[in-house]
């Protein structure tokens, strides 16, 4: 192995070895090769993400992958706590990459299913950064990616004071900072909603925002609750509640599986909204009666073909699917398209 001891790019130069690698992918394999884009810092992320969206088939894992499954769990947890998306008010603690995607996601599927703008869907939700809440005054200082949801209010320093302030119907941690919903935070949650949502997002474990035991504990067993880190069963006054998991592991296989077999040129959002759509479907009464929002993950060659059918629809729908003629039942195409890890024995 040789190590090459130099800094790594940035700048112009960065960007025109981006430039150079895409180019030669769509050149050298097409264009219908699908490029991930994984673990890339904020700042690079949404520029990369902006810019090749337009020209190659690209999916950013950390920002589209996390988002669709959380809206996911979103519209999984409206069957349990009742209403639609729109009728909830939503708080996040982290606007990088994470909770900005899923923030935009969500305003998506509302202005989908209301005929509402997206800006005014978007004022819905708040999120939270190092430095307090998201407001028009801070707007001029704020990373391009942040302004969207910094809206009229007073300016607010701490997590609980936001929640005290907006009274948010859904909170939602991915700050990578452990420990932040606190009890505070979390009995002001339950003490005006009847069925707090609360999803503590970052991992690993210490970096959770809470833990499901505290969640289901300082809520007194009304808290919906989901993580990105996995938990065990909890017992609370001798009822036991299962904290889902949301875990990108439910979206980007079938996602990529749909995009594939449909042979899709882009990625457009609405296949996003589609991958949503489909895992929360697959949430079943039996999960939400465990507290469970996602479906067991021993299900996920089922459900991957659930979401590939859907997403690979949503491509030929939007007239970006290239793979013709369209197959008639794209789930058993979708079945039939994926690795079986079956080995004949030689012995």
């Amino acid at each position: 192995m040789v190590i090459l001891r130099q800094r790594r790019a940035t700048g112009e130069e960065y960007h025109e070895l981006l430039q150079e690698f895409m180019n030669a992918v769509k050149q050298n394999y097409g264009e219908k090769v699908l490029v991930q884009f994984e673990d890339f810092a904020n700042h690079n992320a949404f520029d990369l993400l902006a810019k090749y969206s337009k020209s190659h088939l690209v999916f950013n894992d950390d920002i589209q992958g996390t988002a669709s499954v959380v809206l996911a769990g979103l519209l999984a947890a409206l069957k349990m706590i009742g209403g639609g998306l729109v009728d909830q008010t939503y708080l996040f603690l982290g606007a990088g990459e994470a909770g900005t995607g899923i923030a935009e996601l969500i305003a998506l599927e509302m202005s989908k299913h209301t005929e509402l703008p997206v800006d005014d869907c978007r004022k819905k939700i708040w999120l939270v950064d190092s430095k307090g809440l998201l407001v028009e005054s801070r707007k001029e200082s704020l990373q391009h990616f942040k302004k969207p949801f910094a809206h009229e209010h007073e300016e607010l320093k701490t997590l609980l004071e936001a929640v005290q302030s907006i009274k948010p119907t859904v909170l939602i941690g991915t700050s990578g900072v452990g420990k932040t919903f606190t009890q505070e935070v979390i009995e002001a949650m339950a003490s005006f909603n009847e069925k707090p949502v609360i999803f503590s997002l970052s991992n690993p474990t210490s970096h959770s925002e809470c833990t499901a035991e505290e969640a289901y504990t300082w809520s007194k067993g009304t808290a919906v609750f989901a993580s990105g880190s996995p938990f065990d069963p909890v017992e609370y006054e001798g009822k036991t509640y299962v904290p889902g998991q949301s875990n990108n592991a439910y979206v980007f296989p079938g996602f990529g599986l749909g995009v594939v077999i449909s042979g899709a040129i882009r990625v457009h959002d609405d296949m996003l909204l589609a991958a949503s759509e489909a895992l929360a479907e697959e949430a079943t009464q039996e999960n939400f009666d465990k507290g469970l929002i996602f479906p067991p993950f021993t299900n996920i060659r089922k459900i991957s073909a659930s979401i590939a059918a859907k997403v690979a629809a949503k491509a030929y729908d939007l007239g970006l699917a290239s793979r013709l003629p369209r197959p008639d039942d794209l789930f058993k195409y979708a079945e039939s398209c994926m690795y079986t890890p079956l080995y004949r024995s030689y012995r």
